[in-house]
């Protein structure tokens, strides 16, 4: 009976992505973390930074993320692992983000090593996309996404990006991450380890990397030391240190993977004026054991406005603070097919990364959970 159910559940969420196939219905780690994709910075005629000694960031990027793949291979039998690159080749940023989201991925890790004029200047540093908290965080930002002047037509491909240009980062750092909560939560885990060896923890940041900004899932980028600094660029260009950071990052890979597939999360609710919304059918909880679901919009870390002007004009929005994250939700209803036409409204016309969550006594859980029980 319990195969059956299985089975019946399986073939009703291949029917709907079938009938749906112009979008994804399902948020990425809803049926846990199964993919991962991994991307080595840099390649071929684009050698990243070079370090003390002749030491090439491409080398050094290549390196630990097959090593970090084949440790989580080892150690994840039912993860799939997919490289943007396994050799010496140079890839477009657009066509790495591309990669992972063709593959529906749960998770991007993108491996780098970092550089700067102070050649004292060492230590780990993991970033979200997201605002420039300072203006080295901006110049961290403009020396890895320099690298798409060496490609044809990138004004068109990243729609008049200037990786030089102050103006171009204040217009792309405006975006919510949808994911932001997700890829704050790995950064931390990933430096968490990088501390546990005993290197220095320069901390979790938010810059305007190009890299992530077109990836549709939770996404991270690990400056793994400075290759400028003398010590650290021997010491990045140890296959043995090489090994221990890969098996740093796919330990913190192992703890995201329990905290995503274990944890129910406790969610506070502020809503805007319940103003008549005719665009969707939006449902107040007929009682506290019900389950709803909604379209989650946007991710901040900090607090912002329900008004319409804010969320393109969308009414009713909602807000859910968890643990200090901000997530922002459009349509709340009991019926999953109602649910899935609500989403694509919302990518159609607002947000094209807008995805499904389920709630249920005041915590999210599992969007395949809330299907079975309310089929």
């Amino acid at each position: 009976m319990r195969i059956i159910k299985a089975l019946s559940l399986s073939v009703y969420l291949l029917l709907v992505c079938l009938v749906n196939s112009s979008f994804k219905p399902i948020i990425p780690l809803e049926y846990g973390l199964r993919t991962v994709v991994i991307d080595a910075g840099h390649g071929g005629k684009d050698p990243g930074k070079i370090g003390v000694g002749n030491v090439l960031e491409k080398d050094i990027a290549l390196n630990i993320a097959l090593m970090t793949g084949t440790a989580i291979k080892n150690k994840f039998k039912d993860v799939k692992v997919i490289y943007t690159r396994d050799s010496d080749e140079y890839i477009k940023l657009y066509e790495r983000a591309r990669i992972a989201n063709s593959q529906n991925a749960d998770l991007f890790i993108s491996v780098h090593a970092n550089a700067a004029a102070n050649t004292s200047a060492q230590g780990t540093e993991t970033f979200t996309l997201g605002l420039h908290r300072t203006k080295a965080n901006l110049e961290t930002a403009k020396g890895e996404n320099s690298v798409i002047l060496m490609e044809d037509n990138y004004e068109t491909e990243y729609e008049g990006f200037d990786p030089n240009s102050d103006e171009s980062y204040v217009a792309l750092t405006l975006m919510q991450s949808a994911f932001l909560e997700q890829s704050l939560s790995i950064a931390d885990k990933v430096q968490n380890e990088f501390s546990g060896l005993g290197r220095r923890n320069r901390g979790v940041k938010q810059a305007g990397f190009l890299v992530l900004y077109k990836t549709t899932m939770p996404s991270i980028l690990i400056e793994t030391g400075f290759v400028t600094n003398a010590e650290e660029s021997k010491y990045l260009n140890s296959k043995e240190n090489q090994k221990t950071i890969a098996l740093a990052i796919s330990s913190a890979f192992g703890n995201y993977k329990v905290e995503i597939e274990g944890r129910e999360q406790e969610i506070e609710y502020r809503s805007s004026s319940p103003e008549a919304d005719l665009e969707v059918k939006h449902e107040t909880a007929r009682k506290k054991s019900d389950i709803l679901f909604k379209v989650q919009i946007a991710s901040s870390s900090s607090q912002i406005e329900l008004k319409p002007e804010n969320f393109k004009g969308l009414k009713n929005v909602e807000e859910l603070d968890l643990s200090g994250v901000f997530k922002y939700t459009y349509g709340s209803v009991g019926n999953f097919d109602e649910a899935i036409k609500i989403q694509k409204k919302v990518r159609e016309s607002k947000y094209k990364d807008a995805f499904l969550i389920a709630v249920k006594n005041g915590k999210r859980i599992p969007i395949s959970e809330a299907i079975q029980q309310t089929k």
